[in-house]
């Protein structure tokens, strides 16, 4: 019975949050991406699968880093809920687009939250990534700024609730090695993995949306939650397993290759930052993270501008400076190693 907005809404979480809300009878559901192909793809999905509440689907084509015309959309659709799942995700992309990685990650999240509480949203959440846990790359900085500018929110704007959540990598989203192993090994292979031992924590995408959801619901304002990601998974141990499921046996028909870690990337990803402490709660499949709130309100703005200034009026450069300088002990490092073509059964 609530006006909601998905941002990203063409996204692989964006798409299955519109699914899981669109079966919960939404007074209106607005589609909220930047790409129209996306957008109008989900959007036919859902007319088909819940033909009662075609009606109340709306698709809106828009970029949160523009301000303008995020304020309109919220005035127009005056939405009670909102999911921002809209960013740039692609780690080794990001490292070399640092300008476009703080204009869409950092400035559009803070416009999203602004027009929120302005707007009078009830609650809003943040899907955010393990890869704000010490950051060593521009993707995962922004993420954590991301994170910082809802806690923010939390005091700029008391009558709306945000909450952010963290997760790990969901499997089968878009550019995810999943598809893209599926992919390498329809050609025949290689299969290609960066590295044999790394890892990384992983969830199916309806059962992260699950648990969003629940964090959107029971959620207090200013917390950051965290999904239970379960062990992490070898990537190696990923790629094996596909090989076989598909009748195939790894170095004997289909080769596995080492690529070598690739910029930005960590070798095993970390839920928290080691100054994070982590809390229970009474949900299972969520937790609390537990940090230090590191801006005020006016040293939130203060930020905000300084990275908008050097977004429109430096280079990458300047913009990596900036978003270093904010980070406390700036990004941290990460693990390299050189590209390499290993033996045939990656072992």
């Amino acid at each position: 019975g609530s006006r909601v907005l998905v941002t990203g809404a063409g996204g692989s979480i964006g798409s299955e949050l519109c699914r899981q809300i669109a079966s919960q009878d939404p007074a209106s559901l607005i589609l909220l991406g930047h790409g129209e192909n996306s957008i109008h793809r989900i959007y036919q999905e859902l007319i088909h699968a819940f033909p009662h509440i075609s009606g109340r689907l709306q698709c809106v084509i828009a970029s949160t880093a523009n301000e303008a015309r995020i304020d309109q959309v919220f005035a127009y659709h005056r939405p009670q809920v909102v999911f921002h799942t809209a960013a740039h995700k692609h780690v080794p992309i990001m490292e070399s687009n640092e300008q476009e990685a703080v204009t869409n990650n950092v400035l559009g999240t803070y416009n999203v939250a602004a027009a929120g509480g302005e707007g009078g949203v009830e609650r809003m959440v943040l899907v955010s990534t393990d890869k704000a846990a010490d950051p060593c790359c521009v993707m995962g900085a922004t993420k954590w700024l991301c994170e910082e500018v809802f806690r923010a929110a939390a005091s700029f704007w008391a009558g709306t609730s945000y909450m952010a959540v963290r997760l790990g990598n969901v499997l089968g989203s878009r550019g995810s090695v999943v598809p893209m192993f599926r992919e390498q090994i329809r050609r025949g292979g290689p299969v290609r993995v960066t590295h044999p031992e790394m890892t990384r924590y992983f969830m199916t995408i309806p059962e992260a949306v699950r648990l969003l959801l629940e964090a959107g619901a029971v959620g207090k304002s200013g917390e950051l939650y965290l999904l239970d990601m379960g062990s992490p998974v070898r990537i190696l141990d990923l790629a094996n397993d596909m090989i076989r499921l598909s009748g195939l046996e790894p170095g004997v028909d289909i080769d596995i290759e080492f690529t070598g870690i690739r910029p930005g990337d960590k070798l095993h990803e970390s839920l928290t930052s080691v100054s994070e402490t982590v809390e229970q709660t009474p949900w299972a499949g969520l937790s609390i993270v537990h940090r230090r709130q590191c801006f005020s309100r006016e040293e939130l703005r203060d930020a905000v501008d300084t990275l908008r200034h050097a977004s429109d009026a430096g280079g990458d450069a300047d913009v990596r400076n900036t978003l270093v300088a904010l980070l406390p002990g700036g990004l941290h490092r990460a693990e390299r190693s050189r590209p390499v073509t290993l033996g045939p059964t990656g072992r």
